[in-house]
């Protein structure tokens, strides 16, 4: 995905057609992905199209960094919204460009080098319970991941979301 903006075609299929078209597309889950996508929101929803945008934190007006509830409401500001929670494994289906990682292995703590954040409504309160997926290519593995976090976590200046724009 690319720093301006891009259409995407969001759902048009069942949870096990999405499912199957990841594996067969050799996009590799871990268990916060698959804890997210066997939730209601997966269930088949009608196809439609959205517009998104990539974003850093620092282009947010984030600087030194700021909290998920933080980088949500600027983005807001800026006239984005977040998108629907179906968005990231469509967009992994799309994602094929995606720059490889320099490390194969996650960053506790951090986003991972390479990773692509989609901004999307928190399905539960919980710190516990996963807040989202990102994206991103490990040597020639495309992943989907879930991620948890709390909001005393600070993004870094240089991390990527992805947001619906505001049609």
């Amino acid at each position: 995905m690319h720093a301006n903006r891009s259409q995407l075609t969001v759902g048009g299929l069942s949870r096990a057609q999405l499912l199957e078209r990841l594996r067969s597309n050799g996009v590799r889950l871990n268990a916060h992905a698959e804890t997210l996508l066997a939730t209601d929101e997966f269930a088949q929803r009608p196809a439609r199209s959205i517009l998104l945008a990539e974003r850093t934190v620092t282009q947010l007006g984030f600087p030194d960094g700021a909290p998920l509830s933080r980088i949500f409401e600027a983005a807001r500001r800026d006239g984005y919204s977040l998108c629907p929670v179906d968005t990231a494994p469509y967009l992994r289906l799309e994602a094929r460009g995606q720059p490889t990682s320099t490390g194969s292995v996650t960053s506790t703590g951090r986003a991972p080098d390479g990773a692509l954040t989609v901004a999307s409504d928190l399905l539960s309160d919980d710190d516990a319970y996963p807040k989202g997926f990102y994206l991103r290519t490990v040597g020639d593995e495309p992943w989907l991941r879930g991620y948890r976090c709390d909001d005393e976590h600070i993004w870094s200046p240089e991390d990527r979301f992805v947001f619906r724009v505001i049609d």
